[in-house]
């Protein structure tokens, strides 16, 4: 059984939702990564969603747009990346770790290249924002093989028809992309939200994060009560930018912390 659907069985059994705090690996630089994940972990992360910078994240807003420049000015590359997945698992065995990111730097490695080394590295699953189902199979069969889970992602616009084909792809978890736009791009609708959760319930057992929108502890609490994760991007990411270097870790540990008080909250 992977660490991913460990995670969420353990919660299940204990009436709790996940935390999936994102940050870009690199990000203030590369020396502070491993740090926060720890640091976030410490203080209540279930899974931890590591963004490969990349010099044109489409899907991303102008905060984690950011966070990968900052990232690349320190030569992060994709191996660089599964060098710190690998530095945290000396001291993490349990919690999961997904990378998200987009295919040109896969592509430029090789799959199963990156395969191996991902699942060398420690590395449970891949969300590859630019690899939609129809056109990654052959990619999503190496992860398989490696015993990694492919994430995919569902918006508000996708079909009927389409969510059957993208849930029949994905392993690990749906991630429910709460908003149209880019991260951190408006408020939520929390009842549009609900009822696009319960629809994609119909097609599929396995757990749904929703992202996207989550900026507090009131929306995270919301969002808690809708999805089976609650995946929080910019939110964090804006933490780190704000922060210094000497407080960075401390103060997204605390924000970590606030999230999952609220989401605990009865």
């Amino acid at each position: 059984m992977s660490r991913i659907r460990n995670v969420f069985a353990a919660l299940k059994q204990s009436g709790r939702k996940a935390l999936i705090p994102f940050v870009t690996a690199g990000d203030p630089n590369p020396e502070k990564t491993v740090p926060l994940m720890h640091a976030m972990v410490k203080s209540g992360a279930n899974l931890i969603e590591l963004g490969v910078p990349f010099s044109d994240p489409m899907a991303d807003g102008p905060v984690i747009q950011r966070a990968s420049e900052r990232a690349l000015a320190h030569h992060v590359t994709l191996r660089k990346v599964l060098g710190m997945v690998a530095e945290f698992r000396k001291q993490d065995a349990e919690t999961p770790v997904v990378l998200m990111g987009y295919a040109n730097p896969i592509e430029a490695m090789g799959y199963e290249q990156f395969a191996t080394m991902a699942a060398t590295s420690g590395v449970d699953g891949v969300l590859t924002v630019d690899y939609p189902p129809e056109e990654c199979a052959e990619f999503v069969s190496v992860l398989k093989r490696h015993g990694i889970d492919t994430i995919f992602l569902l918006s508000p616009t996708t079909e009927p028809a389409r969510v059957q084909r993208v849930v029949d792809a994905a392993s690990g978890f749906i991630y429910y992309v709460s908003l149209r736009g880019v991260t951190g791009a408006a408020n939520l609708d929390v009842a549009d939200v609900a009822s696009k959760v319960a629809a994609i319930r119909q097609h599929t057992a396995l757990p749904i994060g929703v992202g996207f929108g989550v900026r507090d502890a009131a929306t995270a609490k919301a969002i808690s009560e809708i999805g089976d994760a609650v995946v929080v991007g910019s939110r964090t990411v804006q933490e780190v930018e704000n922060s210094s270097e000497n407080d960075v870790v401390a103060n997204v540990g605390k924000l970590i912390a606030e999230l999952r008080s609220a989401i605990d909250a009865k």
